[in-house]
């Protein structure tokens, strides 16, 4: 029995168990690194004895930390705090392992550095799953991080597959490499590279097989993560995981980045010297009664609006009213046309989102989409298209811009219907500023609607368009004054339920219904907000502002934002609307520039929009979800980095999630490590310390 303070870090990641024992004067007691095995035994029934038994894996984790305190002649009940981090935490870990509280990766790599190198501004840290760059940056006083995505090549598990390949063992690796080799290898895909260097181990010496395959590992990793260290040569970067143990990864990181590469001691165990670290202060903030970690609240009332928005989806995409011509829409091109013409409007990246919950129709989709021929290179939303069953129209338009590749399948499937003529693509330029670019898509417009005469049979009512000119000022007059609530108040809506209003890409501009939604949503925003601020201060919570598309088929990444990690999404991207008034005696003029000054086709001016959102609405973070990993034009690595230098620039962080909105199998294991690493950065820049709110 110990009468000493103890802190206990646990590390538990895809390949090794790590574990960290702190004193309480803070110096590190014992470590331990161990590679895990598979669970063998299948049983599943628990013997309560894990340190004898360990045959499931969380009972396996048990026993390994019941040995290493065991070591140190103590238990669990003595130690004061225990934290955890790691890719293998998991619901269950609780029931083995007695933690306090569980600790982003990133958060703990950077408290495991800061405690051994104070002065650290720059860290990489390359595991068995994935690789993550920790950079501070002194404007915002807080750091950033990014993370790999599902490729293992920048990860240590790639350097295992190459060893046992070769029939080298992985510590001799560095031993063994010819550092003067030129021999090169993709770094594109770990399965790729590996078999490449399978391909070349009877031809090429050993030692230039493992240095190709070293420089292919630290090439990787700054091709994943590498982004946060541009511009940046000569600084100190702190290599720290397991795969610093390989010294020649560390010397091509040096040589690729200009910059001095320093392994730390106890770089193997950062993780859990971090969360012992962390252990010590959520501590002692615990003995003195400070953390105040309530979860914010909303009224509950479901609202008329919501009502309303249900009503008129199941009219309006499952309407066969064969009076009515049904015309396929892409989400830009002006619905107040459409609806001012009779139409039955589908819209065919909503209609695929209202398919995105359930699994079943989605992976029937896309697997008749594959057979078609589209793989993975294509938007899963156009691959959904592809692969569902769609009544055929009437007629079809589009815009070319903002997304070319969905342009070609807008016209592939009119072929496939068998009407190559009656498809109308708007050209739309990508630059709002263009010359004669409100004219161009004006004259666009009109010849649209000259088309759709001749193919209907009808003339348009230029006293129809009118009208739903003025209705459409009036649903944005109040979308606008939605906002500015939202803006200016405690969170008034989970930002989880409101994004799938997506009032930017409705096909309701210039109708009735859109306006009563939006008044009705109007009206249950003012008394959400008496209601908040009752109980909170415009200051009392994070504010974070969500860019682009959720996932549809399901809301969980959203949820652990906003209920998990306390972090309210108090708007969305897609329901700003930032045109002006449409002039209704002018009405394809005012379309034209209504299309052009929604943002999303012009990169620059969507980046401009967000940087006046940010003080209006006193957001502290801002989200992107990169649907496709970069690959959709809507969020593309040149609009992640515009932004990001942007955002930079006025101190607020912006936090990219790869993921996909449609294809669930997508779906990086690191989006909650990501998540919870910017929240607890959050958190520490506003309370100073990584749990959330203080009491005074």
């Amino acid at each position: 029995m110990s009468n000493k303070s103890h802190y206990l870090g646990i590390d538990i990641g895809s390949t090794t168990f790590k574990a960290v024992l702190m004193s309480g004067d803070g110096k590190v007691e014992r470590t331990v690194y161990r590679r895990t095995q598979p669970v063998e035994s299948g049983k599943v029934a628990c013997t309560g004895h894990c340190s004898a038994c360990g045959c499931c894996s969380g009972g396996s984790v048990k026993k390994l930390a019941l040995e290493f305190l065991r070591a140190a002649g103590i238990s669990f009940k003595d130690v004061d705090a225990i934290v955890v981090t790691g890719s293998q935490i998991v619901e269950d870990t609780r029931r083995f392992i007695p933690f306090d509280f569980q600790v982003s990766e990133v958060t703990a790599h950077v408290a495991g550095a800061k405690f051994l190198h104070p002065d650290v501004d720059a860290i990489i840290d390359c595991g068995g799953q994935d690789s993550k760059c920790m950079v501070y940056n002194p404007t915002m006083k807080l750091w950033t991080s990014m993370m790999s995505g599902v490729c293992a090549a920048g990860t240590g598990s790639f350097l295992d597959s190459v060893a046992q390949k070769l029939g080298v063992k992985v510590e001799d690796v560095a031993d063994k490499v010819n550092y003067e080799s030129n021999t090169e290898f993709s770094s594109v895909c770990a399965v790729l590279s590996a078999t490449s260097i399978n391909k070349f181990k009877n031809r090429v010496p050993i030692g230039d097989l493992l240095a190709g395959a070293c420089k292919a590992q630290a090439r990787t990793i700054l091709n994943s993560v590498g982004q946060l260290l541009v511009n940046a040569p000569g600084r100190k970067i702190l290599f720290q995981g397991g795969v610093a143990f390989n010294k020649a990864v560390a010397f091509f990181l040096k040589k690729l980045t200009g910059s001095e590469i320093v392994i730390p001691q106890y770089h193997e165990v950062m993780g859990a010297l971090g969360a012992a670290v962390i252990a010590m202060r959520l501590h002692d903030l615990r003995e003195k009664g400070k953390l105040d970690l309530a979860k914010v609240e909303y009224e509950p009332t479901r609202g008329k609006s919501t009502l309303l928005r249900i009503k008129s989806t199941k009219r309006d995409f499952f309407s066969h009213d064969p009076s009515k011509p049904l015309v396929w829409r892409n989400l830009f091109f002006p619905a107040e046309i459409l609806n001012a013409m009779g139409c039955r409007i589908r819209t065919l990246e909503t209609y695929a989102a209202l398919f995105g919950r359930r699994a079943d129709k989605v992976k029937e989709a896309l697997g008749r989409a594959a057979q078609k021929g589209f793989d993975g290179q294509t938007c899963s939303f156009l691959r959904m298209l592809e692969g569902m069953e769609l009544d055929k129209p009437d007629f079809v338009v589009s815009t070319v811009q903002p997304c070319q590749q969905a342009e070609r399948v807008f016209a592939d499937l009119v072929r496939e219907h068998g009407i190559p003529d009656r498809l109308y693509s708007l050209q739309t330029p990508v630059n709002s500023q263009a010359r004669n670019a409100v004219e161009t898509v004006a004259d666009g417009l009109a010849e649209a609607v000259s088309e759709m005469e001749k193919a209907f049979g009808r003339k348009l009512d230029p006293g129809r368009l009118e009208e739903a000119c003025v209705l459409s000022n009036e649903a944005a007059d109040l979308a606008r004054k939605c906002a500015d609530l939202r803006f200016t108040s405690p969170p008034l809506v989970r930002g989880s339920e409101a994004i799938y209003n997506a009032v930017v890409f409705s096909q309701l501009w210039g109708t009735q219904d859109l306006v009563d939604i939006q008044k009705a949503y109007y009206e249950e925003l003012l008394a959400k907000k008496a209601w908040a601020e009752q109980r909170y201060s415009i200051d009392d919570t994070h504010r974070l502002l969500w860019l682009h598309l959720p996932p549809f088929y399901d809301t969980k990444h959203l949820d652990f934002i906003e209920t998990t990690c306390n972090a309210p999404i108090v708007f969305e991207e897609t329901n700003f609307v930032g045109w002006g008034p449409l002039d209704p005696k002018d009405p394809y003029r005012s379309l034209a520039r209504k299309l052009l000054e929604s943002g999303f086709l012009d990169p620059a001016l969507r980046v401009e929009y967000v940087k006046r959102a940010v003080p209006a609405g006193r957001f502290n973070g801002v989200i992107l979800y990169t649907h496709g990993f970069g690959r959709c034009s809507l969020a593309d690595r040149a609009l992640s980095k515009h932004l990001r230098e942007t955002l930079d620039s006025i101190g607020v962080p912006l936090l990219a999630l790869e993921g996909d909105c449609m294809d669930a199998s997508i779906d990086p294991c690191s989006t909650t490590t990501k998540i919870s690493s910017f929240v607890e950065a959050l958190n520490l820049n506003r309370y100073g310390n990584i749990f959330g709110k203080v009491k005074e």
